[in-house]
Protein backbone atom coordinates (compact mmCIF):
# COMPACT_ATOMS: atom_id res chain seq x y z
CA UNK A 1 0.00 0.00 0.00
CA UNK A 2 1.16 3.49 -0.85
CA UNK A 3 2.31 5.43 2.30
CA UNK A 4 -0.12 8.13 2.18
CA UNK A 5 -2.75 5.58 2.05
CA UNK A 6 -1.62 3.51 4.58
CA UNK A 7 -1.45 6.59 7.04
CA UNK A 8 -5.08 7.30 6.35
CA UNK A 9 -6.22 4.11 6.01
CA UNK A 10 -4.85 3.22 9.29
CA UNK A 11 -5.38 6.52 11.17
CA UNK A 12 -8.90 6.79 10.34
CA UNK A 13 -9.36 2.78 11.42
CA UNK A 14 -7.99 3.36 14.61
CA UNK A 15 -10.38 6.27 15.35
CA UNK A 16 -13.26 4.12 14.17
CA UNK A 17 -11.88 1.77 16.95
CA UNK A 18 -11.53 3.98 19.76
CA UNK A 19 -14.95 5.58 19.05
CA UNK A 20 -16.22 2.17 18.88
CA UNK A 21 -14.81 0.82 22.25
CA UNK A 22 -15.82 4.28 23.92
CA UNK A 23 -19.34 4.05 23.41
CA UNK A 24 -20.51 0.48 22.30
CA UNK A 25 -17.86 -1.18 25.65
CA UNK A 26 -17.85 1.48 28.10
CA UNK A 27 -20.40 4.05 27.32
CA UNK A 28 -23.57 1.76 26.47
CA UNK A 29 -23.38 -0.05 29.77
CA UNK A 30 -22.19 2.52 32.12
CA UNK A 31 -25.38 4.66 31.52
CA UNK A 32 -27.44 2.61 33.34
CA UNK A 33 -25.80 2.46 36.44
CA UNK A 34 -25.67 6.27 37.14
CA UNK A 35 -27.67 6.86 39.40
CA UNK A 36 -31.50 8.66 38.49
CA UNK A 37 -31.07 6.73 35.06
CA UNK A 38 -34.26 5.00 34.10
CA UNK A 39 -34.42 2.54 31.55
CA UNK A 40 -36.45 5.30 29.61
CA UNK A 41 -33.62 7.82 29.82
CA UNK A 42 -31.16 5.26 28.93
CA UNK A 43 -32.85 4.41 26.12
CA UNK A 44 -33.35 7.67 24.98
CA UNK A 45 -29.86 8.41 25.39
CA UNK A 46 -28.50 5.45 23.62
CA UNK A 47 -30.86 6.00 20.75
CA UNK A 48 -29.23 9.33 19.99
CA UNK A 49 -25.58 8.67 20.95
CA UNK A 50 -25.06 5.45 18.43
CA UNK A 51 -27.25 7.09 16.01
CA UNK A 52 -24.80 9.93 15.81
CA UNK A 53 -22.07 6.77 16.34
CA UNK A 54 -23.52 5.05 13.37
CA UNK A 55 -23.30 8.04 11.09
CA UNK A 56 -19.49 8.83 12.24
CA UNK A 57 -18.88 5.19 11.57
CA UNK A 58 -20.77 5.56 8.35
CA UNK A 59 -18.37 8.25 7.34
CA UNK A 60 -15.02 6.92 8.84
CA UNK A 61 -15.87 3.68 6.89
CA UNK A 62 -16.35 5.57 3.41
CA UNK A 63 -12.70 6.70 3.70
CA UNK A 64 -11.16 3.77 4.97
CA UNK A 65 -12.69 2.48 2.06
CA UNK A 66 -11.55 5.24 -0.48
CA UNK A 67 -7.75 5.53 1.14
CA UNK A 68 -7.77 1.63 0.89
CA UNK A 69 -9.11 1.21 -2.75
CA UNK A 70 -6.78 3.76 -4.09
CA UNK A 71 -3.47 2.83 -2.17
CA UNK A 72 -2.64 -0.64 -3.88
CA UNK A 73 -3.74 -2.45 -0.66
CA UNK A 74 -2.73 -6.10 -0.10
CA UNK A 75 -5.51 -8.97 -0.43
CA UNK A 76 -5.67 -9.05 3.44
CA UNK A 77 -6.37 -4.88 3.92
CA UNK A 78 -9.19 -5.48 1.53
CA UNK A 79 -10.82 -8.12 3.18
CA UNK A 80 -10.75 -6.79 6.27
CA UNK A 81 -11.84 -3.90 5.28
CA UNK A 82 -15.08 -5.75 3.06
CA UNK A 83 -15.91 -7.57 6.36
CA UNK A 84 -15.44 -4.18 9.03
CA UNK A 85 -17.80 -2.38 6.09
CA UNK A 86 -20.28 -5.05 6.10
CA UNK A 87 -20.52 -5.79 9.41
CA UNK A 88 -21.15 -2.39 10.17
CA UNK A 89 -23.91 -2.17 7.20
CA UNK A 90 -25.60 -5.49 8.75
CA UNK A 91 -25.38 -3.61 11.88
CA UNK A 92 -27.39 -0.56 10.73
CA UNK A 93 -29.42 -2.28 7.83
CA UNK A 94 -30.43 -5.53 9.82
CA UNK A 95 -30.40 -5.44 13.48
CA UNK A 96 -30.52 -1.65 14.36
CA UNK A 97 -34.29 -1.66 12.64
CA UNK A 98 -34.85 -4.26 15.58
CA UNK A 99 -33.69 -2.73 18.26
CA UNK A 100 -35.16 1.04 17.45
CA UNK A 101 -38.63 -1.02 17.49
CA UNK A 102 -37.67 -2.59 20.46
CA UNK A 103 -37.10 0.55 22.19
CA UNK A 104 -40.05 1.91 20.73
CA UNK A 105 -42.02 -0.52 22.62
CA UNK A 106 -40.49 -0.14 26.18
CA UNK A 107 -40.64 3.61 25.66
CA UNK A 108 -44.48 3.19 24.83
CA UNK A 109 -44.61 1.14 28.12
CA UNK A 110 -44.17 -2.39 27.41
CA UNK A 111 -42.04 -3.74 30.77
CA UNK A 112 -38.32 -5.00 29.24
CA UNK A 113 -38.41 -7.84 31.29
CA UNK A 114 -41.32 -9.21 30.03
CA UNK A 115 -39.86 -10.00 26.37
CA UNK A 116 -36.37 -10.11 26.12
CA UNK A 117 -34.66 -9.53 22.91
CA UNK A 118 -32.13 -11.14 21.20
CA UNK A 119 -31.67 -8.21 18.92
CA UNK A 120 -28.67 -6.62 21.77
CA UNK A 121 -26.83 -9.88 21.40
CA UNK A 122 -26.71 -9.74 17.68
CA UNK A 123 -25.29 -6.01 18.17
CA UNK A 124 -22.75 -7.17 20.86
CA UNK A 125 -21.33 -10.02 18.41
CA UNK A 126 -21.55 -7.95 15.78
CA UNK A 127 -19.29 -5.26 17.54
CA UNK A 128 -16.52 -7.96 18.54
CA UNK A 129 -16.39 -9.44 15.14
CA UNK A 130 -16.16 -5.29 14.11
CA UNK A 131 -13.41 -4.54 16.82
CA UNK A 132 -11.26 -7.72 15.75
CA UNK A 133 -11.37 -6.83 11.80
CA UNK A 134 -10.84 -2.73 12.70
CA UNK A 135 -7.55 -4.04 15.14
CA UNK A 136 -6.50 -6.07 12.32
CA UNK A 137 -7.48 -3.77 9.77
CA UNK A 138 -5.60 -1.04 11.61
CA UNK A 139 -2.25 -2.94 12.16
CA UNK A 140 -2.54 -4.62 8.24
CA UNK A 141 -2.65 -1.13 6.94
CA UNK A 142 0.06 0.63 8.44
CA UNK A 143 2.23 -2.32 8.18
CA UNK A 144 2.36 -2.11 4.55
Amino acid sequence: MDSTSAAVAGAVTFLWLGMVLAISFLEAPLKFRAPGVTIPIGLGIGRTVFRALNLAEAVLAVTVAVAVATGGPSAAVVTLTAVAVAVLVAQLGLVRPRLNRRSDAVLAGEDPAEHRSRAHLAYIALEIVKVLALLALGCAALAG
